[in-house]
């Protein structure tokens, strides 16, 4: 899956998936809420792309205040300075066609359960640590290991 996601997202001119599949975590969630990434386009010297976002008419203004920081976080996902312009596209709530869903951020992904027996071994394996953060910390780490080796 992970093959076929990279594919489509570098066919838009995404090298960095990540970007679209986590688009809410890279910009923030109250700028996920008002426009979408499109499209990444290059230059003809490879480097300073321009950023394609998407949204609705009368969101644009208050993106266009923010496109510094917007491509500051962009760019602190890629890694480098990769996108060096911002150009915002206009539409419909719904988008050009009829029928497709409201413009919003996905829902975010409720945390699975853990079982007790998994949270109770966590916590045996961390209860030496004196520091409450670290403490929590390792537990969470134990957990996700735990559980993810019961899956496997």
């Amino acid at each position: 899956m992970q093959t076929r996601i990279r594919e489509a997202s570098e066919s838009r001119g995404f090298a960095q998936s990540r970007l679209l599949t986590h688009w809410s975590e890279v910009v923030g969630d109250a700028t996920a809420a008002i426009c979408r990434p499109v499209e990444v386009s290059y230059g003809k010297g490879g480097l300073g792309a321009t950023l394609i976002v998407l949204t609705t008419g009368a969101q644009a203004p208050m993106l266009e205040m923010q496109k510094t920081q917007i491509m500051d976080r962009v760019n602190a996902c890629y890694g480098y300075r990769a996108i060096s312009r911002i150009r915002i596209t206009q539409t419909a709530p719904i988008g050009f066609a009829e029928g497709q869903a409201q413009f919003g951020p996905a829902p975010k992904a409720k945390a699975p359960e853990i079982d007790p027996v998994i949270t109770k071994r966590a916590e045996q394996l961390a209860e030496d640590v004196k520091s409450n953060d670290l403490r929590l910390a390792l537990q969470t780490l134990a957990a996700n290991v735990f559980t993810k080796a019961k899956t496997e």
